[in-house]
């Protein structure tokens, strides 16, 4: 945990190199449910049989062993990438491939959700619970939601974060490092960067609106992948700054980044 709020970090960890995602794309055609809702898990080595339980359409994008047979659903689109940039990666990855097919709401999802899902002390959230949540969310029609049970408050350099803590050594190249947020974010916006940002999907863990992710375009996201490609396995923390500007991305806003205070 953090000191500034509280943190939920992604197991998605890049231990191998790579090229520009995008190889290896299976050739199973997408298909968009009655619900408009798709789900995008990016998966390394954990247990995803809670597919089965929320029985909306997914595509997951594995970057570990592969999946034990009968594990997911009927229909599951599966596509192995390189274990490189973390969740930023297969997210990019996605909406690079599909920009052109997006249904009207993805819900990005890490391999295990369910950690960030409810405070620690708290009963966890099921995987009936996240499936009523995000329908929820996308029959409202909301634009764009964090779903895990905080918001993270940071600095340009990620400050205050647990990046260093020793339980955690050795398990990226970026540990004990701090997270360059300033610096990706005029990178990817070509604006100075606040001094401050709130991260309202600090875990990966988030649903979106087709018209959020169509708002800029594609090349946009080409540039992102790239980017994410340049520290394939964090060792500067590339990808834990995209863990806090997710609502930046999504703004809505195509030629200015959203404001980076509460709502």
């Amino acid at each position: 945990m953090t000191t500034g709020m509280t943190t939920g970090m992604s197991t998605n960890m890049a231990t191998d190199t790579g090229t520009r995602a995008g190889t290896g794309m299976t050739t199973a055609e997408p298909k968009h449910s009655e619900t408009g809702l798709e789900l995008v898990v990016a998966r390394y080595r954990e247990d995803l049989s809670w597919l089965r339980e929320l029985g909306l359409p997914a595509s997951v994008y594995n970057k570990g062993p592969e999946p034990p047979a009968g594990l997911l659903p009927q229909g599951v689109r599966v596509t192995p990438l390189p274990n490189i940039g973390r969740e930023a990666h297969t997210y990019l990855t996605h909406i690079v491939e599909r920009y052109a097919d997006l249904p009207e709401c993805t819900a990005f999802l890490q391999g295990n959700p369910f950690a960030h899902l409810a405070p620690p002390e708290e009963t966890p959230v099921t995987p009936a619970a996240l499936r009523t949540r995000l329908l929820e969310l996308a029959a409202a029609r909301k634009p764009f939601a964090g779903l895990a049970w905080f918001r993270l408050r940071c600095d340009g350099q990620g400050r205050p974060h647990d990046l260093a803590d020793p339980a955690k050594e050795g398990r990226w190249l970026g540990w004990g490092k701090d997270i360059p947020v300033a610096a990706t974010f005029e990178a990817l916006f070509g604006v100075p960067a606040p001094r401050e940002f709130i991260a309202r999907a600090p875990t990966g863990n988030m649903l979106v609106r087709r018209e959020r992710i169509l708002a800029r375009p594609l090349d946009f996201y080409r540039r992102a992948l790239d980017l994410v490609l340049t520290d394939p396995q964090d060792a500067e923390n590339t990808g834990h700054a995209f863990e806090r500007l997710w609502q930046a991305i999504f703004s809505g806003v195509p030629n200015m980044p959203d404001a980076p205070g509460p709502r």
